[in-house]
């Protein structure tokens, strides 16, 4: 559920290693729709994130039975959390990068970019699952993208966008 600051989604497909990977458009409405329906706690962040790229997943096609469907790696997130008045709250956090693969398929992500992130509040901290099809974060995000979420925290316009 969205709390105090912020809100959280992950829509994926997951298929067998002989299918191809089905995901729906990454996209920020559905992505907050499922934030605020969830029991977790979550904090919207817009921030330069920090992580070795080295530590991402990678799946061997042979051994893709190994590839571990979690893999957490400490990155840091510098920015602003989203309050009613926009992206105002000084956001300086150590995070957990959670890199989720789905049989062959594992999360690619960037450092030293900017992120619109939505954080789950654990006890341990805040924490980014990325996944194959987008998970929370969303890199280099748009003027567009940046409006819709705050529209959807304010109560206002929210409908995921349609695609044909």
């Amino acid at each position: 559920m969205i709390r105090g600051l912020a809100g959280l989604a992950l829509l994926t497909a997951m298929a067998g290693p002989a299918l191809a990977l089905s995901c729906l458009p990454h996209d920020i409405a559905r992505t907050y729709a499922e934030a605020d329906q969830a029991e977790e706690a979550y904090v919207i962040v817009r921030g330069v994130l920090v992580f070795d790229q080295t530590a991402l997943p990678v799946a061997d096609m042979d051994r893709q039975h190994e590839t571990p469907p979690n893999t957490a790696i400490p990155a840091q997130l510098t920015g602003q959390a989203l309050t009613r008045d926009g992206f105002t709250l000084p956001f300086d956090q150590p995070i957990t990068l959670n890199a989720q693969c789905f049989g062959p398929w594992c999360a690619g992500a960037r450092s030293g970019i900017e992120y619109l992130g939505f954080l789950e509040q654990t006890g341990e901290g805040y924490g980014l699952t990325v996944t194959p099809c987008g998970g929370f974060g969303f890199p280099e995000p748009s003027e567009k993208t940046l409006e819709r979420v705050q529209s959807c925290f304010r109560g206002g316009p929210c409908a995921p966008e349609t695609f044909h």
